[in-house]
């Protein structure tokens, strides 16, 4: 049975505004082996606007893991009235650093340390970016992450992990974050393959009972990897692992791109579908949404809305 027809643009979510896009905005960052650099989107009108910072994934395309990268993503929440951020991580090809550092080619610990370094630095590009002074709500700051971006994400909202080199628990938790979604984020040491384990060990030593931020997990019900773990429900580990309050969204037919939220016409989307990235936009935002503030009905709405369709299902703890 065909899916049905989602028209992105239908109660709880506004009608889209015009959106400005900005970059490079970049800073010198001590220790760091680049600059970091970050895309800037932002709605062409409004004031006391929310910040989401977006965590790209690995991946295999050169520009799709950084700051150009998830456009279906980025310009849906900008026209909805976020100021959406976007760095360039160091593991992103684009950057060809050196990967045989003590962190390996994940960049996994500096990566989040990327998205506190912007909060820290909201000031800076509320200034260079043209006509966003003074529209910034600093208390209404949410973050949102893809595959490597889910577990960057995690980290920030809680979510310990063993460093494989040192043995000790890296705790990079961000407390100004205040609502989180992660799509397909890597699972626990349990069910991990043995191949992931070798080539990647911090992804497998998570620590999610720390992971105290309310998060939105986001899953494909094809998204089943060997590679990662052979077991349906390993990118769920963040739901079912992490203390409430928690959602866990399971995309019906969908695999680890989401029809295709990491770019426009993605060559690696084996699942391309939009209208399932339409529904995927409009059930993300309006959790953020109500999380950010809690008066706004968009996530009671949205959920009904799932339950009664075709796009997945939504459980919460």
């Amino acid at each position: 049975m065909p899916e049905p027809t989602v028209k992105p643009d239908r109660p709880p979510v506004p009608m889209a505004t015009p959106i400005l896009s900005f970059s490079p905005v970049t800073f010198e960052v001590p220790g760091r082996q680049a600059p970091l650099e970050m895309r800037v989107v932002v709605p062409a009108t409004g004031d006391k606007l929310p910040v989401l910072l977006l965590s790209h994934g690995h991946g295999s395309s050169n520009f799709i893991a950084s700051m150009r990268g998830y456009g279906p993503l980025v310009d849906f929440y900008a026209s909805h009235g976020f100021v959406v951020i976007i760095p360039t991580h160091q593991n992103s090809k684009t950057l060809g650093l050196d990967t045989s550092g003590p962190e390996g080619p994940l960049f996994w610990k500096s990566r989040p340390r990327d998205m506190s370094f912007i909060i820290d630095h909201l000031d800076e590009i509320e200034t260079a970016v043209p006509g966003l002074a003074g529209r910034i709500d600093r208390n209404r700051i949410a973050a949102v992450g893809h595959s490597l971006g889910g577990h960057t994400v995690a980290m920030l909202a809680g979510m310990r992990v063993k460093d494989p080199e040192s043995g000790e628990d890296v705790d990079l938790s961000e407390p100004r974050i205040k609502a989180a979604v992660l799509f397909s984020p890597p699972g626990s040491g349990s069910g991990a393959s043995a191949t992931i384990a070798e080539r990647y060990p911090a992804l497998v030593n998570s620590d999610f009972s720390f992971m105290t931020t309310p998060c939105l997990i986001v899953t494909g019900d094809k998204d089943i990897n060997p590679m990662f773990s052979e077991r349906a429900d390993w990118r769920a580990d963040a739901y079912r692992l992490a203390p409430g309050p928690k959602s866990l969204l399971t995309v019906r037919d969908a695999g680890h791109i989401f029809g295709g939220i990491s770019g426009y016409d993605a060559a690696e989307t084996s699942d391309e579908s939009p209208e399932r990235v339409a529904a995927i936009q409009r059930i993300t935002w309006a959790y953020l949404r109500t999380a950010l503030y809690p008066d706004d009905p968009a996530w009671s709405t949205i959920k009904s809305e799932t339950e009664t369709g075709s796009q997945g299902r939504i459980e919460s703890k």
